[in-house]
């Protein structure tokens, strides 16, 4: 055993002669005993360049006060038969948009010089100049660059190459006369063998198809051919008018009792939705109980919060259908329609009664003024319409 022991302690030994000689750690070169050892620090990167989608943002929200905030969350309707009263609810009131509402046989040159005079009076904030120009019976502007367009059920039974061309050519002549927003394509889906008994969508040949699969297909078609020409398309009416009797805009308590929120017009919005064009959805006014029981999807928390914002994952901006004269909206005051809309995740109130404004901007600053978690939602809408128009031009860059 012994041999083995002095082996051992000589092996010791040669290892404390071997670290004596050895240099210094790798990293910690010129350290000695009892100095401080400095550690490599990293360089400190440079801040993320600000994004100029926010600074113009930013800009335009630091000139504005809290009523002409809350104003840029109203479209007012007026009638194409005379525009002039826009100009002072662009002007005095601040809009966020203005609805041509009605028929019109003008030229596009004609409404050009209308809608670059509301420009040019709000030239940091534009307002948003929005039509409903879908074909068939729902056609605003048929002047002379405005063919007539065929309704949305035929127009979802062209060719592909075809429906793609007459997209294209909306798009251009609503860009020609200043129209930022088309409300338009409907995406709701009406059952085949249903559309007489559908009064808002099928009865007039609204809707592009009797499947969600059709409607998409067609309705992404007119989303593209819009957005090629800076029109920004707007998808309705979320959750679906296709299975309902009666037209919002003329009775009361309208209601689907067949939709659910994993039904396919449905995800035919979420579909529609992440198209890189960016469209709007306009809400329906009428009642989903298999959704949500409380009232019209337009107030409901639950349809606008719930299922589009968060099943769906939609951030941008949701526009409520008329809230100024339909009849689904007649039972809420005036004021508290804009209340309850924004409340619920909306973000642009949409009126054709240019009465209502005041009444709707005082309720909503009122409501804001006394509650901070409404003040805060307020802002997030306010925040998501000025990145819309950021994205459409419509805000200054300077």
């Amino acid at each position: 055993m012994q041999p083995a022991s002095r082996s051992t302690a000589a092996t010791a030994l040669l290892c404390l002669l071997l670290a004596g000689c050895a240099g210094p750690e790798p990293g910690r070169a010129g350290s000695e005993p009892g100095q401080a050892t400095s550690e490599p620090t990293a360089s400190p990167s440079a801040s993320p360049a600000p994004d100029p989608e926010e600074v113009r943002v930013d800009a335009a929200l630091a000139g504005l006060d809290r009523r002409r905030q809350i104003a840029q969350l109203v479209v007012v309707g007026v009638p194409l038969t005379d525009l002039t009263p826009a100009d002072a609810l662009i002007t005095d009131h601040g809009v966020g948009g203005i609805f041509l509402q009605g028929r019109s046989t003008a030229s596009a040159d004609v409404l050009a010089a209308t809608t670059r005079r509301w420009a040019e009076a709000a030239p940091a904030i534009r307002p948003w100049v929005a039509v409903d120009q879908e074909g068939g019976a729902v056609q605003s502007l048929s002047g002379p660059e405005f063919p007539e367009l065929p309704r949305a059920v035929d127009q979802g039974r062209l060719p592909a190459e075809e429906l793609a061309a007459l997209a294209d050519g909306l798009g251009a002549s609503l860009a020609s006369a200043g129209i930022t927003l088309d409300l338009a394509p409907v995406a709701d889906v009406v059952p085949a063998g249903s559309e007489a008994g559908n009064a808002p969508i099928g009865a007039y040949g609204r809707q592009y198809g009797g499947t969600a699969a059709e409607v998409t297909a067609a309705a992404g078609t007119i989303i593209d051919g819009l957005a090629a020409h800076g029109v920004t398309a707007t998808v309705k009416h979320f959750p679906g008018l296709g299975r309902v009797r009666e037209n919002t805009d003329e009775s009361r308590d309208v209601t689907d009792t067949v939709t659910t929120r994993y039904d396919e017009q449905v995800a035919a919005f979420g579909t529609l939705t992440r198209s890189p064009a960016e469209p709007f959805v306009m809400m329906s006014s009428a009642t989903y109980p298999q959704i949500d029981l409380a009232g019209p999807a337009a107030f409901s928390p639950v349809v606008i919060t719930d299922v589009l914002r968060e099943q769906l994952g939609f951030d941008g901006v949701v526009i409520s259908d008329d809230v100024g004269a339909a009849q689904a909206v007649q039972d809420v005051p005036v004021g508290e329609r804009a209340v309850r809309f924004l409340a619920a995740g909306g973000t642009l109130v949409l009126t054709v009664d240019a009465g209502t404004v005041p009444t709707m901007v005082d309720a909503v600053l009122a409501r804001a003024e006394a509650d901070p978690g409404f003040s805060a939602t307020v802002d997030d809408a306010v925040r998501t319409a000025l990145t819309a128009k950021t994205r459409a031009g419509l805000l200054s860059e300077e």
